[in-house]
């Protein structure tokens, strides 16, 4: 077990990568807070891990309000301790014509993919502090980082935002020992957008092949960082575009 009683909290948990993510690293040991907007969907993912063998605790949480944020890092305080490694993986999809996109609408998808994150990793840099230990913060970009779709202007923001977040959190993690990383998943099974990224097709891969490598940057030695990863299907259209 990789990740034997590393705490851990994952967000965006309960669905897609998230929840794949969430039921790896519980696998390989970790004691995993699942944090989500969904209490039944975080709920019934507690149940899957703990009847597969692990631990898992529950904190329904808005990671875009700052005080759920911190209620989420207390209650895994109060129930596992600091954390060791946190996930930040929550997050929407926007697919709106340039033109169509409302500054409601912007803001929305800024505040889900980027501020959540910069909520999620303050949060978690201070509490790793105080614990005086090393620790791990790994974001979940997307491929829209590198190469934009059209109509994505709001979400290629988000992320090419969460590129250089990432990047400044990386340098102010290091002088206390904490590692921050970054994976971007290609095209996912997920429920990110009903009705297209949930259905099985040719150049789409599980969310447990993206939680696999989570798995594996997570368990890299304490003094290693593997800072960015990428993972795509080899069929997908995005090397060789011009």
């Amino acid at each position: 077990m990789l990740l034997k009683d590393r705490v851990t909290i994952v967000t965006g948990a309960s669905s897609g990568i998230g929840l794949a993510i969430a039921e790896a690293l519980a696998a390989q040991g970790a004691k995993v807070v699942v944090a989500a907007r969904s209490a039944d969907k975080l709920a019934a993912l507690v149940t899957r891990i703990e009847a597969a063998g692990g631990t898992a605790l529950a904190v329904p949480t808005d990671m875009t309000n700052e005080a759920q944020v911190d209620a989420l890092f207390a209650a895994c305080q109060s129930a596992y301790g600091p954390p060791a490694l946190v996930v930040n993986n929550a997050g929407i999809a926007d697919h709106t014509p340039t033109v169509d996109l409302s500054m409601a609408r912007w803001s929305e998808v800024i505040g889900a993919n980027l501020t959540s994150v910069f909520l999620g990793a303050r949060a978690a840099m201070r509490a790793m502090i105080a614990a005086g230990k090393p620790g791990r913060i790994l974001n979940v970009g997307s491929i829209s980082a590198k190469v934009p779709r059209p109509d994505t202007a709001a979400y290629t923001a988000s992320k090419f935002g969460l590129e250089g977040l990432t990047r400044s959190l990386a340098l102010d993690g290091r002088p206390h020992g904490i590692a921050v990383s970054m994976v971007h998943p290609g095209s996912t099974i997920s429920s990110l957008v009903p009705g297209i990224t949930d259905q099985k097709r040719e150049g789409t891969m599980a969310a447990e092949d993206v939680a696999r490598v989570v798995v594996l940057m997570a368990s890299l030695p304490d003094d290693v960082n593997l800072y960015e990863s990428t993972i795509l299907p080899v069929t997908m259209p995005f090397l060789g575009r011009g």
